[in-house]
């Protein structure tokens, strides 16, 4: 992780700020995911995409990017990338004439059970100094926050 400002450098107000910390915080750990994943060529945001897409099969579009608080065209965007690999496939709604059912691919399936013990040992590692009662404090913390 990140290590914090130089003792040099007077964070003076920021120190204080929830939202600097969230940031700091989001920004480290977010990088050191992003290289824990990298020889799998995928981003922290796609391995949320294909993860809420394995565990809600038939999911739409529109209400996975409601899920992950992402604007819907930014995750028509993913899925084209995610699709382009081989990893989705948009199926024809048996609900919603208007809206696609996402897949994981046989190809999606294998790289996701690849990638979740890189992810569970990440997240082990950024939660090494945190008790587990921590842990869920800290989890439920953010929950609000983010309500």
């Amino acid at each position: 992780m990140t290590s914090p400002p130089s003792s040099i450098v007077q964070t003076s107000m920021l120190d204080a700020l929830l939202g600097y910390h969230l940031r700091r915080a989001q920004s480290a750990v977010f990088a050191e995911l992003m290289q824990t994943l990298s020889d799998d060529q995928v981003t922290p945001g796609q391995f949320g995409v294909l993860t809420l897409i394995h565990e809600n099969a038939g999911l739409n579009q529109s209400t996975l990017a409601n899920a992950l608080g992402i604007e819907r065209s930014t995750m028509v965007g993913v899925i084209d990338v995610l699709e382009k690999r081989g990893l989705v496939a948009r199926q024809k709604s048996k609900t919603d004439k208007r809206a696609h059912a996402l897949a994981l691919s046989t190809e999606g399936k294998r790289l996701l059970k690849s990638v979740v013990p890189k992810v569970k040992r990440h997240e082990k590692d950024i939660a090494c100094t945190l008790s587990a009662d921590e842990v869920k404090t800290l989890v439920a913390l953010l929950r609000k926050v983010a309500r």
